[in-house]
């Protein structure tokens, strides 16, 4: 089984949201860091990696990104604080 993972990006503490989807984080993460052409994360500069849950199923990720993506801001702002109070950026762990 490949996991998958639903992500959340910012470019600060409570910032712009980004909200995605993947099979390989790590491969995604750099995607968006190397990302060329004009795109919502580029145009933001989402570079921190605030929020990641893991699932064993590509369907049962999407279905919660879409879920997540449906959220009202405040509930999104308080699920990252729930798990990341600090909104430290987990791209940068070692």
């Amino acid at each position: 089984m490949r996991k998958s993972y639903v992500y959340i990006l910012t470019n600060k503490p409570e910032g712009v949201l980004y909200i995605g989807v993947t099979s390989n984080l790590s491969q995604r993460l750099d995607q968006h860091h190397t990302m060329q052409e004009e795109s919502f994360v580029k145009k933001y500069k989402l570079n921190h990696l605030v929020y990641v849950e893991e699932f064993t199923s590509i369907v049962d990720a999407i279905a919660r990104e879409k879920q997540l993506k449906n959220w009202q801001r405040q509930w999104k702002i308080e699920l990252i604080g729930s798990i990341n109070p600090s909104w430290e950026n987990w791209a940068q762990r070692s």
